[in-house]
């Protein structure tokens, strides 16, 4: 069901015309466009960084194996839905691994920045993108799954986020979320990607029971890397005056090969039911009750 932006009536239809009050979402660069005013600039990320995503997250180890493990999730814990929204798909380089390996779904993106969507737009055939704040999703008892993947971080208001993500999930249907764990983490890194916050594993749970999901399953992941990844964060703060953002994405050849395929062994033991205790993300599946 959709929610009229500026009346809050809610209307079952194919357009967004809304039937009580005449309004219709302007569109931006070809995406309807929810939040106009936070398009082009907003004070969780740097748009301006984007096309260095687009060019290194196709080969970066990370992106590639939490994307397996976010297929995985989907299939394992919502083998009966048929749509999915994910809130911040960035350049779509996840919906574009949902696109290839779960064709049945149907999907959309939302992204705040409207040059994320550009990038989106050349990767992705059939997903339906548009720009969107997280703290104000205009669905109500839309969405089998909603994912959000490494976005909660980069928002004050995350319990605002979730009680949306509530109200935009169908009952029976659920959430899959990923975050940066663990606040004595926090390096360069963090501060140049606008986060707000590493989470706390009880603190996330609390926060989801709050908005009113079940929990159904927590594990942290990059738990292998782990030391290597503490040791990255020290150098980078003894550093600071040569810090490079993206040098944690440019890793290539056989060092990333090799970090590829630790996480894939990771990623095995979770399949089977184990949940990490400590690890460099945290992965979350809630259900709506």
């Amino acid at each position: 069901m959709k929610i009229c932006p500026q009346c809050d009536h809610h209307f079952n239809q194919e357009n967004w015309h809304c039937p009580s009050c005449g309004y219709t979402p302007p569109s931006l660069n070809g995406h309807l466009t929810f939040a106009p005013e936070l398009a082009a600039e907003s004070a969780g990320f740097e748009a301006e960084f984007f096309p260095k995503l687009a060019q290194l997250e196709a080969k970066n180890f990370w992106f590639r194996s939490r994307n397996r493990l976010i297929i995985y999730a989907i299939k394992h814990y919502f083998p009966q839905a048929k749509n999915f929204l994910e809130i911040g798909c960035g350049t779509g380089f996840v919906l574009q691994g949902i696109e290839k390996n779960l064709s049945h779904l149907t999907c959309s993106g939302s992204e705040i920045f409207t040059a994320g969507l550009e990038f989106a737009t050349e990767r992705l055939c059939k997903t339906t993108l548009f720009q969107m704040d997280a703290r104000n999703i205009p669905f109500a008892e839309e969405f089998d799954i909603i994912g959000a993947f490494d976005v909660l971080e980069h928002i004050e208001q995350d319990t605002d986020v979730l009680a949306k993500m509530y109200q935009a999930t169908q009952n029976g249907g659920g959430i899959i979320l990923t975050v940066p764990q663990h606040p004595w983490l926090w390096s360069q890194a963090d501060t140049h990607a606008h986060h707000v916050r590493r989470y706390i594993k009880k603190d996330l749970i609390i926060k989801l029971h709050q908005a009113g999901f079940k929990i159904v399953r927590v594990t942290s992941f990059v738990s292998f890397l782990l030391p290597l990844m503490l040791i990255s964060r020290i150098n980078s703060r003894s550093n600071s005056k040569d810090y490079d953002p993206t040098s944690e994405l440019k890793i290539s050849g056989f060092l990333n090969y090799l970090l590829e395929k630790i996480l894939d062994m990771e990623r095995w033991f979770i399949k089977l039911g184990f949940s990490f205790p400590f690890g460099g993300s945290l992965l979350v599946i809630a259900y709506k009750k």
